[in-house]
């Protein structure tokens, strides 16, 4: 059954952003939480000190309506006093009380006039009052607010029950409290001298502070409201600009995990400069590179089997033929036969384990400074001692001491240079020359390998480079060469970050010039 998630379809339009497409996603995180949370704290500090500014309203209020009482109250008669005193606080809707010097009451308002306000309990109220207080308990804890002290009649009304009348009569100037009745309206009360000793007490339950002040905090949830669907619309502007995109991208690579599509189209984005477009491009290029490399894979396995059936299959005849075969003569030429098989199969086997191994050593070498000149010495001094070059020559114009050094693994590029020179050995002539330079070019480094051997003809100067080929010199014995040294060589190379080619030579009549090319290591 088919994943579920294996789809044809990889529409990038959607992907695609425009005014935003230069923001990288620091920057749009950013953007997203730091607007919310200011928008947030503004109307936080809006609404505190719209609080505030009424509370002093209030208090003001309170502190007039005392001060005027104070003032008027002396005045008049004592027998119009308590008259004067009810309609004070009936005009001003708040409870007016004196208290005599010895702390009596002598007058107040309600006797009057009746209560003009009064204290609700909270327990007979609809739900919708608590849900208003319990909002208005986590506001002032969010603000930091200090819990206020809950209002009681004291069981004797006497000045003494008053903490502000005692406070007054101490320090001879209008004193403010400011309680909470228990349904958390404010209660405001203003204590002040009158003239003769007594004291006048102002008390007013002022409820349309509270009601002012939870308008304003029921406009604030409309704002947090609007700023909850604008944080949203942001987020799901994130989600379009990095979520979707990452889920993607994440879908594609999957395909290519399951490998049951041949060619998986992974989004590479070229609109986006962000973040997410390098992601994407870099993804993409890893799945071609990774396609690339097992389709390398196969052909190599498929390359190996061909190239093991061949001796194999001369083995087998040759050592069938010994069975039947009595003549030594012909017995000697099959035992010669099975061992140049031997020999083919070993030097097979060997080169292509170095060339299988060649991408893994690579990828995990620590490149280092390599001087190519001292490197290139070293291989033609082996080549002189070691190796059967027959009568030709090598000649090395050695560069000026570490005027060609390139950053790479020292075994490696011995080993592709190796290759090259006894590619041009196998093809020179009796006594012909082979000639290797190293030049530093600008911010390359050349390696050039001149052989006088008959050339590499144009339609093959690719196919040299592939595995197995195996055009080579008539006199060449048997099984010395597997058709991988160039293979492994250009390997090694574009490992290396450079590059090989072949063509004519430009100055002899004959021959083929190998030229490889590496980045100079910067000497500082």
């Amino acid at each position: 059954m088919a994943s579920d998630i294996v789809s044809e379809k990889n529409d990038e339009g959607d992907l695609v952003l425009t005014w935003s497409g230069r923001w990288t996603l620091a920057h749009r995180i950013l953007a997203v939480n730091a607007l919310t949370l200011v928008l947030v704290g503004l109307a936080i500090v809006y609404l505190d000190s719209y609080r505030n500014r009424l509370e002093k309203e209030r208090i003001h209020k309170v502190e007039a309506i005392a001060g005027l009482a104070a003032t008027a109250v002396p005045t008049v008669g004592l027998a119009q006093r308590e008259q004067l005193v009810g309609g004070l606080g009936k005009q001003s809707e708040t409870r007016i009380r004196v208290y005599g010097a010895n702390g009596a009451l002598q007058y107040d308002s309600w006797r009057i006039t009746g209560p003009t306000y009064r204290l609700r309990d909270p327990t007979t109220q609809k739900w919708t009052k608590d849900v208003a207080r319990a909002l208005d308990r986590g506001f002032n804890a969010l603000v930091g607010e200090d819990s206020l002290e809950d209002f009681a009649e004291p069981a004797t009304d006497t000045a003494q029950g008053w903490p502000e009348v005692l406070a007054s009569r101490r320090s001879g100037k209008t004193e403010m409290e400011i309680r909470q009745a228990p349904e958390l309206t404010p209660v405001f009360s203003a204590a002040t001298p009158v003239a003769g000793g007594a004291t006048l007490l102002v008390t007013d339950n002022d409820r349309d502070f509270t009601h002012r002040v939870r308008k304003q905090r029921g406009s604030l949830l409309i704002a947090l409201a609007c700023v909850a669907g604008l944080s949203v619309l942001l987020s799901l502007f994130l989600a379009r600009t990095i979520v979707l995109p990452l889920r993607r991208i994440a879908l594609a690579a999957h395909r290519v995990r399951l490998g049951r599509a041949r060619e998986v189209k992974v989004p590479r984005l070229p609109s986006r400069t962000d973040e997410i477009g390098l992601l994407a491009r870099s993804i993409s290029d890893m799945s071609h590179s990774l396609r690339h490399r097992i389709d390398n894979i196969e052909a190599f396995a498929a390359d190996v089997t061909h190239e093991l059936k061949n001796p194999l299959a001369s083995l087998r005849s040759a050592v069938d033929g010994l069975e039947r075969i009595e003549d030594p003569k012909l017995r000697t030429q099959l035992i010669d036969v099975i061992r140049q098989d031997v020999q083919r199969l070993d030097r097979l086997i060997s080169d292509v384990g170095e060339a299988a191994r060649t991408d893994a050593e690579l990828a995990r070498a620590r490149f280092e400074p390599v001087d190519l000149g001292d490197l290139i010495g070293q291989l033609v001094s082996a080549w002189e001692t070691r190796r059967e070059t027959g009568n030709v020559r090598i000649a090395f114009a050695r560069p000026r001491r570490a005027s060609a050094i390139v950053m790479g693994e020292p075994g490696r590029l011995a080993r592709a240079i190796d290759n090259i020179v006894d590619n041009a050995i196998s093809f020179s002539p009796p006594g012909g020359l082979v000639e290797i330079a190293a030049t530093h070019v600008g911010d390359e480094i050349r390696i050039r390998i001149d052989d006088e051997g008959p050339g590499v003809p144009k339609e093959s100067r690719e196919a040299i480079f592939n595995r197995f080929h195996s055009v080579r010199p008539d006199a060449e014995s048997f099984g010395r060469h597997s058709g991988l040294g160039l293979a492994i060589a250009r390997a090694i190379v574009e490992g290396h970050d450079g590059e090989i080619d072949v063509a004519d030579r430009d100055d002899a009549l004959s021959g083929a010039r190998f030229t490889i090319i590496l980045k100079a290591a910067d000497r500082a």
